[in-house]
């Protein structure tokens, strides 16, 4: 699939420089950028979902003192 979008100038500068910077072409860069940050939105809401699973199970932690206690170490 392909499709554009528009940029100023100084955005068009920064985005060549970028693809520059990594030998990569600019739809690389752009693909890239866009995996990365779909990614990260993705592993953020992962993480507050088992957070939020974590508190509302009334678990608690200990400390690693105990834990090194526990193996012996």
């Amino acid at each position: 699939m392909a499709f554009s979008i528009r940029l100023t100038e100084q955005e068009k500068q920064l985005a060549e420089s970028y693809a520059k910077l990594h030998a990569i072409s600019l739809g690389e860069a752009f693909k890239k950028a866009l995996f990365e940050k779909i990614e990260d939105e993705y592993d953020v809401t992962v993480y507050e979902d088992a957070y939020s699973e974590y508190i509302n199970s009334g678990k608690q932690c200990a400390p690693i003192d105990d834990l090194w206690k526990e193996l012996n170490l």
